[in-house]
């Protein structure tokens, strides 16, 4: 029986376009064959998913497999039928990948490279205000003996018989919904379209040698928690002469800071003060993405009082400029001693009902709920 397509995406069957789209790429860079070499069941999980997208991306192909006509389903093969949309949207993202398309000069054009992805640790000041970073990374370069393609010389090969130099094979299979074609990589040539009649000695007939490199990177200031850093050009190169490097893609874990917290360009600060400091007024020092520095405390000032302090906050390069928050609060003392007890209610009895304002109105409200009684 044939496998729902929605299944092998691992999506629901009312997934958005986007949805779909998201499913498919994380399947194709989880079993690409250039990452799976040698692999025969994550080859085959692949041409699933390729099979999946092509028919679950193309509006009329989809609404025609989820309610397949009594005469059959028919999937038609690569630009035929269905609309052609779904097809340039599954050509761009298999170029992605190094994957087919419809001849092989146009997917030696689209070819890229796969992406080389990496995780980063930051401070929480580095991912705030920005840092320079150099990164190890293995880079799968195309072969300057070959010239990318594989064989000795660049020179010894021929065409592919199976599939005549596409690259492609055709497959038909029946199923519950008719008949269904599906086009694939041809088996023999892994996709080329060429057969190496003697392998190059440099790079084993794969086409390309790995290289350990030195990256130099400028990370933007504001980078988060959990970001995805894409930077173009510094993947691994593509298989064909034409083809280009794919991506480095950097995954960013952020540290957390002893005090600050943020929340997009603003930054956010707890500063408990002494109940005296509240009362009379003083300085507290407080922290920020470049040192600390004093700040001012009114007199009088409440706990939970929220102090702004604008362009304290992170700096990015587009010229956004967030602002530093300050939650005071206002800390009692414990453990009083008998004197410190008998000096403050010596101290309070000095002091006017009116001096309690908040605590003024909340008694004259009780007095107002017991008299509705």
């Amino acid at each position: 029986m044939a496998k729902n397509y929605y299944d092998v995406l691992g999506v629901s069957k009312d997934a958005s376009d986007d949805e779909i789209k998201k499913a498919y790429r994380n399947q194709a860079k989880k079993y690409h064959p250039d990452l799976n070499q040698g692999n025969e069941a994550a080859s085959e999980k692949f041409k699933e998913a390729n099979e999946a997208y092509e028919t679950l991306s193309d509006g009329n192909k989809r609404a025609e497999y989820d309610n397949p006509q009594p005469q059959g389903f028919n999937f038609g093969g690569f630009g035929g039928g269905g609309g052609g949309g779904g097809f340039e949207d599954i050509f761009d993202i298999f170029s992605a990948f190094g994957g087919g398309g419809r001849s092989q000069s146009a997917r030696q054009v689209a070819e890229v490279g796969t992406d080389i992805n990496i995780s980063m640790t930051l401070s929480f000041v580095e991912a705030c205000k920005g840092v320079h970073k150099d990164v190890k990374v293995t880079v799968k370069e195309r072969c300057k003996e070959c010239s990318g393609t594989g064989a000795k010389n660049g020179t010894s090969h021929a065409t592919c018989g199976k599939c005549s130099g596409t690259g492609k094979v055709q497959y038909v299979s029946n199923s519950i919904f008719g008949r269904q074609v599906s086009h694939r990589d041809c088996e023999d040539c892994k996709g080329t379209g060429k057969k190496i009649l003697e392998k190059c000695t440099h790079c084993r007939g794969n086409g390309f040698v790995s290289k350990n490199k030195t990256i130099s990177l400028e990370i933007p200031a504001g980078v988060d928690n959990g970001n995805e850093l894409s930077v173009r050009g510094y993947g691994n190169h593509a298989k064909s002469a034409t083809g280009s490097n794919g991506s480095l893609v950097i995954d960013i874990t952020v540290t957390p800071h002893k005090l600050l917290k943020r929340k997009n360009q603003d930054l956010f600060v707890d500063i408990p003060i002494s109940f005296v400091t509240a009362t009379l007024g003083g300085t507290v020092e407080v922290p920020s993405l470049d040192g600390t520095f004093s700040q001012k405390i009114p007199e009088g000032t409440q706990s939970g009082t929220m102090l702004r302090i604008r362009g304290k906050g992170i700096k990015t390069k587009n010229g956004r400029v967030g602002d530093l928050y300050l939650n005071v609060l206002v800390e009692i003392p414990k453990s009083l001693t008998r004197i410190q007890k008998k000096d403050l209610e010596e101290l309070s009895e000095s002091f006017e009902k009116k001096q309690y304002s908040k605590h003024r109105d909340y008694m004259e409200k009780i007095y107002e709920i017991s008299k509705e009684k």
